[in-house]
């Protein structure tokens, strides 16, 4: 992919991001890593991407503009580059931030709205993007091989930000718990820590495998491990009785309303 890129905002997600463009063979010298904070921007440095803490300068020398800032934040940064990002592909991972908002602070940019999640830091995230009329079939292709770079992408219907927000972009969360407590569960019955954490870990990764390579139905996956009167039965049995399925809607509800409420009381709108 030919371009310069600059990433605006190298925290947590930035760092994810970097990281899975420089997997999926993007030039480091063509890959700019951009901070207030000099600090964080070490690491990038030592991977051979160009760092910068002047977004107007980078926003300047870039093709393609990737946003990761607070929502409280987006309006500052865009307006500060606007007259730097005109007819550029501008990429915000601002949870809870709408196109419209967006398409106001940079009014003349090609703006994208994407949710990807951590996996992105080894290339196994599920992200989802939405756009504004402008982009081009160019502009299409080349965001679908930046995202895929990062997992697997798809374009949805903006509505459906909020939810994906709660179940895949804060999903890395829910997955630790369930990893851990696999992980506790084998302690308790005996494995020792290395071999329960890898154990549980891979059973995760495994699992989500069946239902995205194969296209397996969850519950079919679930027939398939659980044999008459044997142990996958009797575990299932226990834990549905702890009532984990409505714990996990209740949460999503939850998350998916703060997701909204961030956005009401931004007045990102």
């Amino acid at each position: 992919m030919s371009g310069k890129i600059a990433v605006i905002g190298s925290g947590m997600m930035g760092s994810a991001i970097i990281k899975s463009l420089l997997k999926g063979n993007i030039d480091p010298t063509s890959l700019t890593a951009v901070d207030i904070d000099a600090e964080k921007l070490k690491e990038f440095k030592a991977l051979g991407t160009k760092t910068d803490t002047d977004n107007l300068k980078a926003a300047k020398e870039a093709d393609i503009i990737f946003v990761i800032v607070k929502p409280g934040d987006v309006a500052k940064v865009l307006n500060n580059i606007r007259e730097e990002i005109k007819d550029k592909l501008v990429i915000s991972v601002a949870a809870t931030v709408p196109l419209d908002y967006l398409r106001k602070n940079a009014p003349k940019s090609k703006i994208v709205r994407i949710m990807p999640n951590l996996c992105a830091m080894v290339q196994a995230s599920y992200t989802v993007y939405c756009c504004t009329e402008n982009l081009n079939a160019q502009d299409r292709e080349t965001l679908r091989g930046l995202l895929n770079m990062m997992g697997i992408c798809e374009e949805i219907d903006e509505k459906y930000m909020d939810a994906i927000t709660a179940v895949s972009g804060s999903g890395p969360g829910y997955m630790s718990i369930i990893i851990e407590a696999l992980t506790y569960a084998g302690l308790k019955v005996g494995l020792p820590r290395n071999i329960a954490l890898n154990c549980a870990a891979q059973t995760v990764l495994g699992t989500g495998k069946l239902v995205v390579d194969l296209h397996e139905e969850p519950a079919h996956i679930r027939d398939m491990t659980t044999t008459p009167g044997g142990t996958t039965i009797e575990a299932i049995f226990q834990i549905e009785q702890s009532q984990i399925r409505s714990a996990m809607i209740r949460a999503i509800e939850e998350a998916t309303k703060k997701s909204q409420s961030i956005r009401e009381k931004l007045n990102l709108q």
